[in-house]
């Protein structure tokens, strides 16, 4: 859907270091199959990038343990047991995850797995259950000592990280990506947005941190909206491939750029990679394993 989309590892370091280069303090990475653009939990293909980000920018590396719709939560995490990031995401619940209404806008393709992969995606639970969480908890918040970009979707994924939290699994501060407006989550509404951060306040208190995720054209409305409300922000190519209404975005960096001028403008810093890291409560980029 869009040739910006980076799959082979020289590209994604690039994009990367670049999205760094331009503001990101935190950069959140899936790996592809190098060969065909198709979404990879193999430890080799995050391998191929990851030393080379490292070498090359101070920013907080955070892995992916959604990966692929069809994997299992066991497969997702591999990547994050070989290499051990200062942070990975978890999400807090399962949900249907659909991208299915997407198919019926294009006529070409440009690898032969996407067209299918699109249309299956209606049938798709993203499972991750009690169960799944606290093995996650335990096998990366252990002896990892990594800490989680808790994604939720809805605000049930809210009260099940509270619950995690009374049991034990997570220490504050945590720190809540809210994302809206995905297919089987809640919507990318204002109102959402502020009914979320009360739900947070109330069962947290001061003990967490929180940024959004607006999908698609919602990126950057809700971003400068989380500013205003005291949040961070979370933009990408993952989450919207355009930089405004009809035009594809170059780069994560210009999205990057973009979003930093919203920032600027009203009034706030970017965080250097540092300050996130005490804000976070970060073990640092001297202790991963790449």
């Amino acid at each position: 859907m869009s040739d910006a989309l980076p799959y082979r590892p020289e590209d994604i370091a690039r994009q990367a270091i670049d999205a760094a280069q331009a503001g990101a303090a935190v950069l959140h990475l899936h790996a592809r199959h190098p060969d065909n653009g198709a979404v990879s939990i193999l430890p080799e293909h995050f391998g191929a990038f990851l030393p080379t980000i490292k070498a090359s920018t101070d920013a907080v590396v955070n892995l992916s343990t959604g990966g692929s719709l069809t994997n299992s939560v066991e497969e997702r995490i591999a990547p994050a047991r070989k290499f051990s990031p200062e942070m990975c995401s978890l999400n807090m619940g399962s949900m249907n995850f659909s991208m299915h209404p997407l198919a019926a806008r294009y006529k070409a393709w440009k690898f032969d797995w996407e067209q299918q992969y699109l249309r299956e995606s209606d049938g798709y639970i993203f499972r991750n259950t009690f169960r799944d969480i606290a093995m996650v908890a335990k096998a990366l918040g252990g002896e990892h000592r990594i800490r989680f970009e808790h994604e939720c979707y809805d605000v049930g994924h809210l009260y099940n990280l509270k619950f995690c939290m009374d049991a034990g699994l997570f220490k504050a501060p945590v720190f809540i990506q809210f994302v809206l407006g995905i297919l089987g989550g809640i919507g990318a509404d204002l109102d959402n947005l502020v009914f979320m951060k009360r739900t947070a306040d109330r069962l947290f208190g001061g003990d967490y941190r929180w940024s959004v995720l607006g999908a698609g054209a919602s990126q950057m409305s809700l971003a400068a909206a989380a500013v205003t409300l005291g949040g961070h922000v979370r933009v990408g190519l993952e989450d919207s491939l355009h930089i405004a209404r009809g035009q594809l975005a170059l780069s994560n960096a210009e999205q990057v750029r973009k979003v930093r001028r919203i920032v600027e403008e009203l009034g706030c810093e970017v965080a250097t990679p540092e300050e996130a890291r005490s804000m976070l409560g970060l073990k640092g980029s001297a202790a991963v394993a790449f």
